[in-house]
């Protein structure tokens, strides 16, 4: 069974009480972000899966990103958790940068997936959850439609 990062409370725990250090140096190395117009995303528009790989072994994830009234937006979710929308959605060179946050027993917790262009129909994926305190990397592949 895959598990994702948000299956395990002991993995909650350590993201809730990580270092400000790490927060703080996740921080500083971040690029400054751009407004997203559709065109923008044009590359990054589609149902994607996301092969993730952490700390604490794989994870999967679904993305959707899409416009709605002129609007880039997004859908995360993942084996265990529930559909997550996400509004926050700029651009960071030539990554897509989508940033949301989730509840977690009480406590939000943030997360930033950010979408790289590779090889056709696939991308770089990484999400970093807690201001860098848990970060997963891998590939993103596009999902094919339905003909």
């Amino acid at each position: 069974m895959i598990r994702t990062v948000i299956a395990g409370s002991a993995l909650i725990a350590g993201l809730l009480t990580s270092s400000v250090v790490a927060a703080g140096q996740a921080a500083s190395a971040a690029q400054p972000a751009a407004t997203v117009t559709p065109a923008d995303a044009a590359p990054f528009i589609g149902d994607w899966i996301l092969n993730l790989q952490g700390p604490n072994g794989p994870g999967t994830f679904g993305l959707t990103v899409k416009v709605e009234k002129e609007k880039v937006v997004a859908e995360i979710t993942g084996e265990t958790t529930a559909m997550q929308p996400i509004t926050d959605v700029t651009k960071a060179d030539k990554s897509l940068v989508l940033s949301y946050s989730f509840n977690y027993e009480g406590n939000a917790v943030d997360a930033v997936v950010q979408l790289t262009p590779a090889a056709e129909g696939k991308m770089n994926a990484q999400i970093t959850f807690a201001g860098g305190a848990y970060i997963m990397t891998g590939n993103a592949t596009k999902k094919e439609k339905a003909k």
